[in-house]
């Protein structure tokens, strides 16, 4: 990324009150732009900040981390609401690395001032299957568990490069073993993708591998990492390239790399952090006993109905949240899934958290692309919407908003396929119910019809 021609680059003298750099104590795999605005963000705002700084990979390409490192790992964070935005410097991270660097990731996860280590690989990253166990059928982690195996426990010489495991989950059980083997104290690994029961289902898919790699790392685990459950929520979209341009004329300094999300922003945390944590609830962090229902309502309700729109709403022509929830017809959608999801989150506050989604998903600024969104979709499903729907259906209730999103996925983006074929294999459950697959059948053709009817109004 080159240099703006008439401002200068960001450093971390830029930092509105520049101080000693953080030590290292959190390391992030996954560096991207909604790790920067979420938990970079609350570890900048964490009233002890300076005691916390953040070494963050990325997941295999070098591109976000050789522009961070650029500029002193500084960016700024650009609240876009809905009639201005607000720029802020921020400054956790104190070093960006390629995912692939393996020795220094080695070293960053082993070094036992590190506490924390935190995760935003999306879903797939973390090779389970439906059931949330460890996908042993997996390709990548059949070859990781190969490699492991001769790797754990037997350190490669000083001059050697270990090799990489393929999986994220694999290049993490060999940092854990690297801290085992230098005797290091008891970390906290905190999962922040929207998977349900996240905590726990890293602990399993760890501790499934490392049984399948070595026996004396399976049984140190338990007592050498914790596990935390989250539940994560802000939007922030992909960067339009002109953002470049409009953070440098506000702030009189060039960011290639600045962040673009939301005013909103949420994090729940259930779990312990024994080797210590940041004071994250100073910037609004909470800390509960039980966690479900807070990553049911997120997941069920906001990333649901995102699910829903990716497929609906392009349907219609919409190429964003903000366009097609605009949009009455897709609306109603969006309604009718969330009357579907408040009914299974029994005494958790749904009313005020709809109202505010609708506030956020209408905020035409924040330019949340359908088609990103739309990334993955069948896993999604599978997380966002089946088990509303399941649910639903055994309550006696049709299921209809739910129908609905899956109808629109297969319409929208397997037209051609047997649509029997994909319930199978989203839900052999849901495929089994012949009301319901009557129900999505009946569903797909009304949406053709849309798309059609606002064809025909365009011409």
């Amino acid at each position: 990324m080159t240099a703006h021609p008439t401002v200068p680059g960001l450093s971390r003298d830029a930092l509105p009150h520049p101080s000693p750099v953080p030590p290292v104590r959190i390391v992030h795999l996954g560096l991207g732009a909604f790790h920067r605005a979420h938990q970079a963000w609350y570890t900048a705002h964490a009233a002890d900040a300076e005691a916390w700084g953040i070494a963050a990979f990325t997941g295999r390409r070098p591109d976000a981390a050789e522009v961070l490192e650029a500029q002193g790992c500084v960016y700024t964070l650009v609240e876009r609401g809905p009639l201005e935005d607000r720029f802020e410097l921020v400054g956790s991270i104190v070093k960006a690395s390629a995912g692939d660097d393996l020795a220094g990731f080695l070293e960053a996860v082993s070094a036992p001032e590190v506490a924390v280590i935190t995760l935003t690989i999306t879903e797939a990253g973390y090779r389970v299957d439906a059931a949330g166990e460890l996908d042993l059928s997996d390709p990548d982690t059949a070859s990781d568990i190969l490699l492991l195996r001769a790797a754990v426990g037997a350190p490669p010489a000083p001059s050697a490069s270990p090799a990489s495991p393929r999986t994220v989950l694999g290049r993490l059980l060999l940092g854990l073993n690297a801290r085992r083997l230098q005797g290091a104290p008891a970390v906290a690994i905190v999962p922040c993708d929207n998977l349900p029961e996240n905590g726990p289902l890293v602990r399993r898919a760890l501790t499934r591998l490392a049984t399948e790699v070595d026996a004396a790392l399976a049984d140190w685990l338990p007592s050498g990492a914790s596990f935390v459950s989250t539940s994560v929520d802000r939007i922030t979209p992909r960067l339009d390239p002109a953002d470049r341009d409009l953070v440098a004329a506000a702030t009189g300094r060039f960011d290639a790399a600045p962040v673009v999300t939301e005013p909103f922003s949420d994090w729940v945390l259930s779990g312990d952090f024994p080797s210590g944590r940041p004071q994250w609830e100073a910037a609004g962090a909470r800390f509960v006993d039980d966690i479900t229902p807070w990553e049911a309502r997120k997941l069920w309700m906001l990333n649901g109905a995102h699910t829903l729109l990716a497929s609906a709403g392009r349907l219609r022509g919409h190429a964003t949240v903000a366009e097609a929830f605009c949009d009455p017809v897709c609306r109603a959608q969006v309604e009718q899934l969330w009357d579907e999801a408040a009914a299974q989150l029994g005494d958790v506050e749904t009313t005020d958290y709809r109202r505010a989604l609708a506030e956020r998903f209408a905020n035409p600024r924040i330019v949340h692309r359908l088609a990103q969104i739309a990334e993955g979709s069948r896993i999604k499903l599978q997380l966002r919407v089946v088990p509303v729907a399941l649910a639903e259906r055994a309550a006696g209730r049709p299921a209809a908003g739910c129908a609905l999103a899956i109808a629109a996925w297969i319409r929208q983006a397997h037209p051609a396929v047997d649509p029997r074929q994909l319930l199978a294999a989203l839900s052999p459950e849901l495929a089994a119910d012949d009301a319901f697959v009557a129900t999505v059948l009946h569903t797909m053709p009304t949406l053709t019809a849309a798309d059609r009817q606002k064809a025909d109004l365009t011409r």
